[in-house]
């Protein structure tokens, strides 16, 4: 069998692969954030922004936001493909709901470093 290693095209297996790492990252944040409401009594202000404060803390809150970005898009197209059948409307929708997720992680991203 020849593999083309040029191709640009995805294949299943990628998009499984590139689904549960992501998936595994997202959980890992979520018992992360979990675990800080568990373990503070009272979070403030103060507290809470310490939290962020830390590198640490804003780089794995980047990677989720980008690892959201890619479980998005992949998830999207899958759904759009088996259920949208009209390729133009399909383009559109994918167009504007993959801009609406990229602009969710711009926002993340102006939050988060105050850029």
């Amino acid at each position: 069998m020849v593999i083309n290693e040029a191709s640009l095209k995805r294949d299943g297996v990628q998009d499984f692969v590139s689904l549960r790492t992501t998936a595994l990252i997202m959980t890992a944040y979520i018992i992360f954030i979990l675990g800080f409401f568990l373990t503070t009594p009272v979070v403030t202000y103060e507290i809470w922004s310490g939290l962020f404060s830390n590198i640490a803390v804003k780089v794995f809150t980047f990677i989720t936001l980008l690892c959201i970005l890619v479980h998005t898009r992949i998830g999207l197209w899958q759904v759009l493909t088996d259920y949208v059948k009209n390729p133009k409307v399909r383009a559109i929708l994918s167009f504007f709901l993959n801009l609406l997720g990229l602009a969710y992680v711009v926002t993340g991203l102006f939050i988060l470093w105050g850029v």
